[in-house]
Order: C-alpha cells, then structure tokens, then sequence
C-alpha cells in the first residue's frame, strides 16, 4: 500500500487458532463490508495457512481477500501506522512502532480488543481509557460481550441469510457432503461435530455414543482431539478414516477452513467448541453447542465459564438448564458419565428452541466490526 492504511491488525498466534481466527474475521469484515485497507501483522504465517490455505507462508506480504497480511517480524520493519491501531488480546505491539504513533499527528486511535467473556465487569470496563506512561498516547480497551453495553460479537452482514439458505436447501447440504468425498448419515442419525483441546473425557464421550441408543455421527476436523479418538479406536487415524463402533459413527476430516467450518456447524445437531472463536461462530449456528473454554491456571477459565452460563440458561426451565450445566463442567473438569450424556441427549429438543432464542437475541445488538468502525469514527 503507497497511502496510509485504515488500520493496523496485529496478531500474535500462541498455541491455538483461536486469536488468529479472530483476528483474520475481523480483517476481512473491515476491508469487505467497510472498503477499509487493512494490514494484519501476524508473527505465525504457518499456522495462519491453515486457516487461509490460498496464503503463501514463504511470502513476507501477501494480499488476501482484500487484506495486506504481514509477517511480524521480531525486528520490525520501518512503516508509517495506520489511523487505527487494533493490539488484540494485549499481545504488546512493537515498541518501535509505539513510537511512531507517537511521533504523528493526530495520534492512531489505539485499540486492545480484549477476550470475550461474560462476567458482570466487562461492560464496566469496556472502553476505558488507559493513558501512555510517557508518550502522548491513549490506549481503549475494547471488550467483546453478551449484552448492548459492550462491543457485542464478531457477525458479517450476510452470516444470518446464510444460514437459512444452507438449511432450507438440500442442494446446498448435498453439496458439502460431495465436498467432503462423504455421503450423509442415514435419517434419525444424531449428527455431533467435534472440535476441543485435549479432554481425558473424550474417551468417555465416545463409549456413551457407542452404547447409545440413537445412531450417533461424530464429524471430527484434524485437531487436539485426534490423539485421544486414536485411543479409543486402539489405531492411528488420520483425515479421511473412519471408525464404526457400535451405534457411532467417527469419521475425521481434514482440518476446516473458517468458511467451510460455519457449514459444518449449521449441519450438525449439537456443536462441541473451544476456545473463542469457534465458541462465537456455534452460537450463530442457532444449534445446541458444548463450550470447552481454554483453561487458565488456578481454574481461573472455570469462573468465566459459569458467568456464560448463568447467562445463556437463565431462559432455560430450570432442569434442563441443570442438565447443560452439569455437562459443561464435567466436560471441562475431563470426566463425563454415560447418565449425563443421556440426559443431554433427551433435552437436546428444547436446547434446540433455546439456541434459536438466543442467537435472535444477539442479532439484536450490533456486531463488533460495526462498533469498533463506530468508535473509531467518534474519535478521529
């Protein structure tokens, strides 16, 4: 880019793919729905190919859906920034860079979107204020939410009618199954996506679909999950391997692209998550989902797990919200019996309701890309 960008990106990818998915949704939202020029510094150009397989890793600068993708680099390069600067998750951009913010005038609009949660404080300190030690810079924290007083979620303007259109059109479902080299379960097959970390309660997950009484379809993409589903088949699986055993169904795919990763979610009956960004993209699946959320030391993961809970079953008959919530723990402490999956199996109709509920609910509040475009027009 010859003229100064819109915004700077920066990315740095620890140990999942969550930030990074995070952070390519919103490049892609800003320069597609907003004609804005964006740059996206990301320090792991290997990873990020998998969540974007047209992406050379080998190039340093790479345009890609109308975002300039740049490797972060430990030295890094000389660059004039952008009018908006967006630090995800405090990943601490270049000290250098900082510096240069600085030195312009006006200052960029500095911008730490931080992690989704939804504990009681975070609309308290959404939008705060953080005033540079020693530069004549200021720093928003920008928080991500469940409610209309904080920066609401990652939603393009098309996700909804997306959805419909890929339930309501068997041509199109057929279409992903022809995609996958796959044909689809027979009817009355539960059909269960599953995406987590490494979870000891895996193994137990897939005994109680196997002495289930429904035939259960498990589509599992290439992740953390595969060493434990290996275990339970007693042999190496790899992309494309299937395993019948009982009445379930494992087929493993390859791992999804972001694109292709919102059909699968669409398609199935309920949803195993982690981590953030494919937490956020199940529940505008509008299906039942189970969150495993990345934990954090001292179980400090387990405090915002029930904050989300409290929240999304507050709508919820009181059984059937004990049921999620006693899955949704036991699933995050590694340990899940066959009476509890059976008792979320039979509650999976009314879940269903309730995640229609509250997937409307949330289409009600603007989406992130929308408030932070806001915010940055009210400062400049």
């Amino acid at each position: 880019m010859t003229t100064r960008p819109d915004w700077d990106v920066f990315c740095k990818v620890i140990d999942n793919f969550g930030d990074i998915g995070v952070c390519w949704r919103l490049a892609r939202q800003l320069a597609n729905e907003y004609a804005a020029s964006v740059r996206l510094w990301v320090d792991d150009l290997d990873s990020f190919r998998l969540l974007c397989p047209q992406r050379d890793p080998a190039l340093s600068i790479e345009c890609v859906q109308g975002v300039e993708v740049r490797r972060w680099e430990s030295l890094f390069t000389a660059v004039t920034p952008a009018r908006v600067v967006l630090e995800s998750f405090a990943c601490r951009i270049p000290e250098n860079f900082v510096d240069r913010m600085a030195q312009l005038s006006p200052p960029p609009l500095w911008i730490n979107l931080d992690y989704l949660s939804a504990e009681a404080w975070v609309s308290g300190c959404h939008l705060l204020p953080s005033p540079h030690a020693h530069l004549p810079l200021v720093k928003y924290f920008f928080f991500p939410g469940f409610t209309t007083d904080t920066g609401g979620l990652l939603r393009e303007r098309d996700l909804r009618t997306r959805r419909r259109c890929f339930a309501a059109s068997t041509d199109l479902q057929n279409d992903w199954w022809r995609a996958l080299g796959s044909a689809a379960p027979r009817a009355g097959t539960l059909l269960v996506s599953l995406f987590a970390y490494e979870n000891t309660a895996i193994g137990d997950l897939l005994h109680a679909w196997e002495v289930s009484g429904r035939p259960v379809c498990c589509l599992a993409p290439c992740s953390r999950t595969l060493p434990a589903i290996a275990a339970y088949a007693g042999r190496a699986l790899a992309a494309g391997d299937r395993l019948q055993r009982g009445a379930l169904e494992i087929r493993i795919l390859p791992f999804v692209e972001q694109l292709r990763y919102d059909s699968l979610l669409w398609l199935c009956d309920l949803n195993f998550v982690r981590g953030e960004d494919s937490f956020v993209r199940a529940q505008w699946a509008a299906r039942p989902l189970v969150w495993q959320i990345y934990p954090q030391q001292e179980a400090a993961h387990l405090i915002k797990l029930d904050a989300f809970l409290a929240r999304y079953c507050a709508m919820l008959p009181q059984a059937t919200a004990v049921v999620l919530c006693e899955f949704w723990q036991a699933w995050n402490a590694g340990r899940v019996e066959t009476a509890q999956w059976q008792q979320l199996a039979a509650s999976l109709p009314l879940l269903h309701e309730h995640a229609l509920r509250w997937e409307a609910r949330l289409a009600a509040q603007d989406d992130l890309v929308k408030q932070l475009v806001r915010f940055s027009a009210s400062r400049l």
